[in-house]
């Protein structure tokens, strides 16, 4: 989390580990409450979430499942708090201030311990019923991982399940930053990253696509998966650039975007 003024260059950090409910708000409240005063909150959180009551739902984290976020941090600290999706705050932050500045419709997406995405479309964050859960798109299985499970609690062989940082290790037996750039692996990630991506393409003609998280610290992953989706495009529409964000705290800004436009 973070307090921040009128931009990155105002960036004041502290990291909390994620507990319980209960012990991790207190550490947040207490730090925001001497760190203050403060006008709004904004929070880009894990999912799933009730956009409109501000409540996590069906998360992995059991613990959590059923969590007034919104509600409990608007009773702890008297001010208005507005929440959103950790990966559409991670997009309106490079909206802000990083790689989709001055563009309209883009796709954020982040590929680490999971998977997750957030769209903005002619200049207003995608939201629905609840919010797109991108992650969990099923693409079609390589055709070397068809006994490959995958590793998503929920959907098995939905891209997450098998794209993800612990989808990679389960499936090669390392973590992803042990595997050099030669390894078999890296094809199969840029076949799954590709599908899933032309998939988006299709559905909402983005401008440009930010891939961050851990995953895409393999910088030879970028030219793979634009070659890659170029491919399954075939011409038949035009494939925007894939490219990394800006802000490394992109997700913390767009919390401070979200907080700045709680009055309106």
């Amino acid at each position: 989390m973070a307090a921040v003024g009128s931009g990155p260059e105002d960036l004041a950090r502290v990291r909390f580990d994620t507990v319980s409910p209960e012990e991790t708000l207190r550490s947040v409240t207490e730090w925001l409450q001497d760190n203050g005063p403060f006008d709004a909150v904004g929070v880009g959180a894990f999912g799933p979430l009730d956009l409109e009551s501000g409540t996590i739902t069906t998360t992995p984290k059991l613990a959590w499942r059923g969590f007034a976020l919104k509600k409990n941090l608007e009773d702890a600290l008297g001010v208005p708090v507005v929440v959103d999706t950790d990966v559409n705050a991670a997009a309106l932050g490079e909206h802000c201030w990083g790689a989709a500045r001055g563009v309209k419709s883009f796709l954020y997406m982040t590929i680490g311990t999971g998977i997750g995405g957030g769209a903005m479309v002619d200049g207003r964050l995608l939201h629905g019923r609840q919010h797109p859960e991108m992650g969990h798109l099923v693409t079609p299985l390589h055709p070397l991982d068809r006994e490959f499970e995958g590793v998503c609690p929920s959907h098995g062989t939905c891209l997450e399940g098998v794209a993800s940082g612990p989808a990679l290790e389960a499936r090669w037996g390392k973590a992803a930053r042990e595997l050099p750039a030669e390894h078999p692996a890296w094809e199969h990630e840029a076949f799954y990253l590709g599908f899933a991506l032309a998939n988006f393409i299709y559905a909402f003609s983005p401008e440009r696509i930010i891939l961050g998280g851990g995953v895409m610290e393999q910088g030879h992953l970028y030219p793979a998966v634009q070659e890659r989706v170029e491919t399954i495009l075939n011409g038949y529409v035009a494939a925007p650039p894939i490219i990394p964000p800006e802000q490394p705290h992109c997700g913390v800004l767009g919390a401070l975007a979200l907080a700045r436009g709680a009055g309106g």
